[in-house]
């Protein structure tokens, strides 16, 4: 199935309906009085977060969704039905805002939960309801409001226990690739990722995490370089993030310019663990290897660096395992 994560929809909350004008009228009944009863209210719209659905495609081709009128009321003050809500089901990790006003309106992160995102219209009144003892015989009534329309838009964040952070072509997709069944696309040149992609990691039959594959970074991705900008917020999400640093793409200078397109881009991210990891060291002599390990740590005596290849595989259940033993004391610090 395509992937999109941006979509902006239509939606239109239903009418309340009118209020009636009507009198009894009844053999043996003189002077029966108003009887017009309410109208209904219109259906309210609400976004419904899903499991089962992973993409926001199908909004592109239907943006606009409508909810039932209420109906008008009728004589004997009978009150017209409400209108129907209307429900609409999206992905898990769906940011919902204005898109006229950029109002943040909520955000959809487990499944079944229910966002509001525009109100139907009260019902009108009947005549019955304008009855008094100086005013017997009331023709007045009042029309159902509109219900609420608005433009919408939804964006698509990835729910990922971790991501991979990185320069194009660092070796992510290599990484996910080896470390879960997912099949990203691996070549040897740049952005051959051009689309998020999630993998399971299944450490043993009772241990699992998700890991999600972004565009790599360059410089001014924050600024809209590159593919960065527009999946960066599929990171905001993630609990912990590996950073992929390429041995040979002047490694120790190229760290810090790719977090600080990251921090450029939120504050949020300096709450979030990244490790470093060091790939392609396969490529490197023993000695070469001890010498540049040395280096990472001066440059990096604070950090939680690793040493891997994701092609031939070594330094990578090191990685894995310690990666799920971090996300389960997080995750029991939280108290989930």
């Amino acid at each position: 199935m395509r992937f999109v994560d941006e979509a902006i929809i239509e939606v239109s909350a239903g009418s309340g309906g009118h209020g009636c004008l009507s009198f009894r009228r009844e053999k043996f009944v003189e002077r029966g009085g108003p009887d017009g009863g309410d109208g209904g209210d219109g259906g309210d719209v609400y976004l419904v977060a899903c499991n089962a659905l992973n993409t926001l495609v199908d909004f592109r081709y239907s943006p606009n969704f409508a909810a039932a009128n209420g109906e008008s009321g009728a004589g004997r003050q009978r009150t017209g039905a409400s209108g129907d809500d209307l429900l609409i089901p999206v992905p898990c990790g769906t940011r919902v805002s204005d898109e006229d006003t950029s109002e943040a309106i909520g955000d959809l992160t487990e499944d079944e939960a229910r966002l509001l995102v525009a109100t139907g219209g009260r019902h009108g009144f009947g005549n019955t309801r304008f009855k008094s003892s100086t005013n017997r015989a009331p023709r007045r009534t009042t029309r159902g409001k509109s219900g609420e329309t608005r433009r919408l838009r939804l964006e698509l964040c990835l729910m990922a226990d971790a991501g991979l952070l990185g320069a194009p072509n660092a070796g992510k997709s290599s990484l996910l690739a080896h470390v879960s069944d997912a099949r990203p696309k691996v070549a040897d040149y740049p952005f051959t990722t051009l689309e998020p992609c999630l993998g399971v990691v299944r450490l043993d039959h009772a241990r699992s995490f998700v890991i999600a594959d972004i565009p790599g970074l360059i410089e001014g991705s924050h600024q809209g370089a590159g593919l960065g900008l527009k999946f960066l917020r599929h990171l905001s999400r993630t609990r912990m993030l590996l950073h992929l640093v390429d041995v040979f793409d002047n490694p120790l200078s190229r760290i810090d310019a790719i977090e600080n397109e990251l921090m450029a881009y939120s504050e949020d991210f300096r709450e979030v663990p990244i490790w470093l990891v060091f790939n392609k060291i396969d490529l490197l002599g023993d000695a070469m290897r001890t010498e540049f390990a040395e280096l990472a740590q001066q440059a990096f005596p604070a950090r939680r660096l690793f040493f891997i290849s994701a092609v031939s595989g070594e330094g990578v259940s090191k990685l894995m395992f310690a990666l799920g033993e971090a996300l389960e004391q997080e995750a029991a610090l939280d108290g989930h």
